[in-house]
């Protein structure tokens, strides 16, 4: 799946403990990494185009019971530079072959008195920087527990920046734009309620963090390839603007159990003054092991629907009955009485799938449909779902073979309630199940605290249980998108089985009271930093009212913007998340979700702020025709959309979903317009967007002139 195109000679250079600065420079020259030892402390500093962007950060590891630590006494001892170049192309992304190519240096620590040494290993992208801690095979340094890890991220000022609290176990918040050193001043309000959630300091932060600073550099922090470890949140001391990680911590307080040989995660900065090149970096990927699956044949980008989104709003239930308790082992179901309420029924999935099928979707997700979802939440019960146990008004083999039948496959959804344990207990049951029943992919859910009972979503403990449900997944062939769980960290280059993950608010939180309309202008400089993100986009009546008039809740969207966010919000796994009598309300909409791509060759970021405006444009696997999606903040915005993107010399007719005049995201959202034109790569499009709005384009490559007829140049 990888083709490397070369590997440059190793040079070794031998320093002799001698705390000189060790460089290396990006492959283009414009970024600059320096190491050294200060007073036998590690220290490193990174400049962009001879610009400060990371002032010299201190990094060490603290380890309990042990009398040195792993963060000073250090002498210095073998270092190695190297270059290396490679394109590899993924099983599914946005874009057909990515490069990796970055300069190295591997730098080695001795602790001389304790006789033991560990590597400090950085890699220069023309994108970014990424480092981690080494820990070789050694007599004096083989079992670790990690009290904590002590790395640097030392600022050049008083950023402005894009961020959500610190949390051990959900990233399922708004974020907030301000200076650093407003954070603590803005926390209290920045943790609203969540079904779990730790928040740890006042001025504790999550990665992706975005930021930018007065001069113009968009910055960027996060961590790759977490694996083994436990999730990096990043503490800020405000008075001098220094991050420094702050791992989540066991149900013992510790922060991390390591074997030797083994390594950290990736520390990583992304940098550039051009903030949509902070939306094409692959240096996340590329920082991740390649894939280890070596038949990836089954493993499809999927664009489906789901029974879904009128549970969320309340119209509709996911239990069966309104008991007040379900002991699962003993519990009669049919002499239960039925709610009336509880979608997942033999009758309204076929709905579904008839929709489904009509309208060219690949699969349907359906939740509610087992045993179980009485009074599960929040009880921290252990046995709380079998998987494999369907409600009597579920018939899964008629219901499989009937999706069959209209070329629809099901998509099975396993909620553990957070009871890993218990999921653990049954995964194998359970895979074995879908198999058995025609399922090739998997939604998961960890809502509420874990169980063990202690145990954070982003600790050591449950990270090691994400990779181990992906890995068991595999070996059933089944593809997973992963909800509440640790937020993705470039994963899916080694698992691409992991199609999605949720790990962020995403639109269900739209029928909870909503979110902030620069919302998607922000997430793709965060979240999708490490991953796609299953956002379920696709509403379209915002009022959530009309379908519980229970439930106040506004979408704070314009229409046409959720036609953009299947553009903007990268992912192979993109969900059309309302009800089909939507669709079939404005059905000329809803065409464009029908016809867009969901894996690319070329992906471009045209114009980007974060907190006000993305466009981007990606071009269809294997065709020549592009999709354009822009979405904005509350602001409105005036963009000017060029299609030098487009090969010379070809005709294209542009299809424009866009925002009415007079659409709004709060009292006219569904105010939209339709036109098509002739364009090429000359062409340019002026197009307003409205507060809360945004626009979406289908590009086709003219092959028969007699489609332009009518049609005027844009």
């Amino acid at each position: 799946m990888t083709r490397k195109i070369r590997l440059l000679a190793v040079i070794l250079l031998v320093s002799s403990f001698i705390a000189k600065a060790q460089q290396i420079q990006s492959p283009d020259g414009q970024l600059t990494l320096s190491f050294e030892l200060k007073n036998e402390v590690p220290f490193y500093t990174l400049s962009y185009k001879g610009q400060p962007v990371i002032q010299p950060s201190s990094l060490g590891i603290e380890l309990f019971d042990d009398q040195w630590g792993l963060t000073d006494g250090f002498t210095l001892g073998q270092t190695e530079t190297s270059t290396f170049d490679e394109s590899w192309e993924p099983v599914w992304g946005e874009y057909r072959s990515i490069r990796n190519h970055y300069n190295e240096l591997a730098v080695t620590l001795n602790q001389e008195e304790a006789s033991r040494h560990i590597v400090l290993r950085f890699r220069l992208f023309n994108d970014g920087l990424g480092f981690r801690y080494e820990f070789p095979e050694q007599p004096n340094l083989n079992y670790m527990v990690v009290k904590e890890e002590h790395t640097q991220f030392a600022m050049t000022g008083d950023h402005k920046a894009f961020w959500i609290p610190g949390d051990f176990d959900t990233q399922e918040y708004d974020y907030s734009e301000s200076k650093l050193s407003e954070i603590r001043g803005l926390m209290e309000t920045a943790i609203t309620p969540n079904a779990s959630q730790t928040p740890f300091s006042p001025t504790g932060v999550q990665t992706s963090l975005m930021m930018k600073s007065d001069d113009g550099l968009y910055i960027n922090i996060h961590e790759a390839a977490l694996v083994d470890y436990s999730c990096m949140h990043l503490e800020l001391d405000d008075q001098n603007m220094v991050f420094e990680s702050f791992l989540t911590p066991d149900a013992q307080g510790k922060k991390g159990y390591l074997l030797a040989p083994c390594t950290s995660p990736w520390r990583t900065v992304i940098v550039s003054d051009q903030a949509a090149d902070i939306l094409q970096s692959t240096l996340t990927l590329n920082l991740n092991e390649p894939c280890k699956i070596e038949d990836t044949s089954w493993i499809k980008p999927v664009k489906y629907m789901g029974v879904w989104w009128e549970m969320i709003t309340g119209k509709s239930s996911w239990a069966y009955t309104d008991v007040p308790s379900v002991k699962l082992e003993t519990f009669d179901y049919s002499k239960a009485k039925p709610n009336g309420k509880h979608a997942a029924n033999n009758e309204k999935v076929k709905a579904y799938i008839d929709f489904a099928a009509e309208n060219g979707f690949d699969q349907l997700l359906v939740e509610g449909w087992n045993t179980g979802w009485e009074d599960w939440f929040g009880k921290s019960k252990d046995y709380v779902f079998d998987f494999v146990t369907p409600y009597p008004d579920f018939d899964v083999d008629m219901l499989q073979a009937y999706a069959k039948s209209k070329g629809i496959q099901l998509m099975m959804h396993h909620e553990t309630s957070g009871s890993v344990r218990n999921y653990e207990r049954h995964m194998d049951q359970a895979y074995q199940f879908m198999v058995d029943h025609g399922y090739n992919s998997v939604k998961s859910g960890y809502v509420g605290d874990m169980i063990p009972r202690g145990e954070y979503h982003y600790g050591q403990w449950m990270v090691n249980h994400y990779h181990y449900a992906i890995e068991k997944a595999a070996e059933y062939k089944i593809m997973v998108n992963a909800h509440e769980a640790v937020r993705p960290t470039g994963l899916c280059r080694t698992y691409p089985n992991l199609i999605g993950n949720e790990s962020a608010r995403g639109t269900e939180y739209e029928a909870f009271g909503g979110s902030k309309p620069f919302h998607t202008t922000i997430l793709p400089f965060t979240r999708l930093i490490g991953g796609p993100m299953d956002y379920t986009p696709g509403i379209f009546e915002m009022d959530i009212s009309k379908l519980n008039p229970e439930n106040n809740s506004h979408v704070n969207t314009t229409l046409a913007r959720q036609l953009a966010l299947y553009v903007t919000m990268y992912s192979p796994l993109q969900m059309a998340a309302d009800l089909p009598e939507h669709y079939q309300r404005f059905e000329d909409a809803f065409q464009f979700i029908k016809d867009v791509a969901i894996d690319w060759d070329d992906t471009r970021a045209l114009a980007a702020e974060p907190g006000d405006y993305i466009t981007i444009a990606r071009k269809a696997k294997g065709t020549s025709n592009w999709f354009v999606g822009t979405t904005v903040d509350e602001n409105g915005y005036q963009s000017v959309l060029k299609f030098d993107f487009l090969d010379e010399g070809k005709k294209y007719i542009a299809t424009i979903y866009a925002d009415a005049a007079d659409a709004h995201y709060k009292n006219n959202p569904q105010a939209y317009t339709i036109r098509k034109a002739v364009v090429t790569n000359k062409s340019v499009l002026k197009q307003t967007c409205a507060p809360g709005g945004g626009y979406a384009i289908s590009i086709i490559e003219v092959t028969d002139k007699a489609l332009t007829k009518g049609l005027k140049k844009l």
